[in-house]
């Protein structure tokens, strides 16, 4: 084989590594049937929730999972691949991949990585049902000031108690 070609495949197997150890999650889906709008549509709501979608050779998914020292990918690393990750957000591979699978019967989930563990379908499908970061958020901050509402309540009865004159 040519220098140039074991160069290039070398480097791309690095860079493969390198968004795996990167990762929050990572979803690995069967992407064959879909259309060039579904793909589209798929790449551009990731990109807005900071998440991306490649699609890239199973031999150089295999020697970039053992290089970055994931085992256990490889059976998932069959047939037309696409890797669906973020390095921001571990919710969101998880959740657009799984509305899209559901909407989409050509596209299947096949497994993936959460916060650098294996996980199965099943797991991956968990994680989709959780709300986004900002939702999670949103909810530790009414939890939060839960307490603080309630003692302002018990203050302002207190002091509207005191205005009231003794019958």
């Amino acid at each position: 084989m040519n220098k140039n070609i074991i160069a290039k495949k070398e480097a791309a197997v690095d860079e493969t590594a390198e968004i795996l150890k990167n990762a929050k999650s990572l979803v690995i889906v069967d992407y064959l049937g879909l259309t060039v709008a579904q793909v589209t549509d798929m790449r551009a709501e990731l990109r807005e929730n900071d998440a991306s979608m490649q699609v890239i050779k199973n031999s150089i998914l295999k020697r970039a999972a053992d290089k970055a020292g994931f085992e256990g990918l490889d059976e998932q690393f069959t047939g037309p691949t696409a890797i669906v990750y973020s390095n921001e957000d571990p919710v969101a591979p998880a959740k657009i991949a799984d509305k899209f699978a559901n909407d989409v019967e050509a596209m299947e989930i096949k497994g993936g990585m959460i916060e650098g563990k294996i996980a199965e379908l099943e797991e991956i499908q968990a994680l989709a049902k959780l709300p986004n970061r900002e939702g999670l958020l949103s909810m530790l901050l009414s939890v939060l000031q839960a307490p603080v509402r309630n003692v302002a309540y018990a203050v302002k009865a207190v002091a509207d108690s005191k205005d009231e004159p003794a019958a």
